[in-house]
């Protein structure tokens, strides 16, 4: 019907296609069709954020938010020249934002169902993450889905518990971790209300988090295989160029082309930070200027999270990055305050080196202030 709308208001208007300009909300998904249909009939799109058009509503004193002005305000963003011709991203890059968008809400999902585990056993076995360094480990998930309560474990055959841990954990743990487990199941603390219920939902939760991980793996081979196409095609401008980086590796490689795109989308990397929301925020007014500025976390979280993991295993790997992150906290700088500077450097880094198409060399020269 929009479409067959489009044809007739052309028609009576006596418009050519040249002449005319359509400008859409990124809302969620729904833009891309209408966009793409646009597109094919040879029109000049342009694709704006919300929190755009959201600072062009807030110029207007009366707060209403209707569709006819929401349309008007679009409008005036094509007439004040304040936006820029869309470019859909090539199949290649949507792949791996594809990939690495539902990569990045099945961990989300992995780590709410951790903190909801943890819960249960914070109730029932308070105890119990004083036995493995970490709770989610093969071994203790299987512990914990057979051993459905700590009294199962207080009464357990030792040496039955202990064959038992070895089997699970090839052969690293034995008799001596039994004994521990058993000996914190008989003097635990956890309550015995409702057990058999906190029990089943421990032990469906756990089931939940190996599935989605399972999941997990699947979209990793299918990204380091997008990523073995990319590194094979002559006509790839940035391959290899990433994963030379210490700290980024294929997962986070992916994830960062998959938002960026195309690095000549900015003009210099304190955009590129601006866009990952990295950037810290400025509070100043007259003499006042604020010391306690946070990131902004506007833009593409995706790419922020890929950023900021990359900038974790960058601090330790990474010498000029390690050198640059302890000078930050001799200053007195927090960690996650440091870690931010790394973050922001390393981005620095990754759009000289894309811009370039250079591959990282440690003995290379570069200043962040440059670009």
């Amino acid at each position: 019907m929009f479409f067959a709308g489009i044809d007739i208001a052309k028609q009576r208007l006596e418009v050519e296609v040249s002449d005319v300009q359509f400008c859409l909300e990124a809302t969620g998904h729904y833009w891309l069709s209408l966009y793409c249909h646009l597109v094919e009939l040879g029109y000049k799109v342009h694709v704006i954020n919300p929190i755009q058009s959201d600072a062009l509503r807030n110029l207007y004193i009366r707060k209403t938010k209707t569709d006819r002005k929401d349309a008007l305000l679009l409008a005036d963003l094509i007439r004040f020249g304040h936006v820029s011709e869309t470019k859909l991203a090539s199949e290649t890059v949507l792949k791996l934002q594809t990939l690495s968008r539902l990569r990045f809400e099945f961990v989300r999902q992995v780590g709410g169902l951790k903190n909801r585990a943890l819960g249960i056993l914070d109730r029932i076995f308070p105890e119990y993450p004083q036995c493995f360094s970490n709770v989610f480990i093969n071994t203790s998930r299987e512990l914990l889905k057979t051993f459905t309560d700590p009294e199962e474990l207080a009464n357990a055959d030792l040496s039955e518990l202990s064959s038992f841990l070895k089997e699970h954990s090839r052969g690293r743990l034995g008799m001596d971790r039994a004994e521990q487990i058993q000996a914190l199941a008989k003097g635990t603390f956890g309550i015995n209300l409702a057990l058999d219920a906190f029990t089943l939902q421990l032990r469906l939760l756990l089931e939940q988090i190996e599935f989605i991980q399972e999941q997990i793996n699947v979209i990793e081979e299918a990204i380091n295989q997008v990523m073995e196409e990319m590194r094979l095609d002559e006509n790839t401008p940035y391959r290899h160029v990433l994963e030379t980086i210490p700290g980024i590796g294929p997962v986070l490689a992916a994830s960062i082309i998959g938002e960026i795109g195309d690095i000549n989308r900015f003009r210099n990397a304190k955009a590129l930070v601006a866009f990952a929301g990295l950037e810290a925020t400025v509070k100043a007014s007259g003499q006042f200027e604020g010391t306690r500025n946070r990131l902004s976390k506007r833009g593409s979280p995706v790419l922020r999270h890929s950023i900021w993991m990359a900038a974790v295993s960058a601090r330790r790997f990474n010498p000029e990055l390690k050198e640059f992150f302890d000078n930050k906290r001799s200053q007195g700088k927090h960690t996650q305050v440091a870690t931010g500077a790394v973050a922001r450097r390393l981005v620095h880094l990754i759009y000289s080196l894309w811009k370039d198409n250079r591959p990282f060399d440690p003995s290379y020269q570069w200043s962040p202030n440059s670009n």
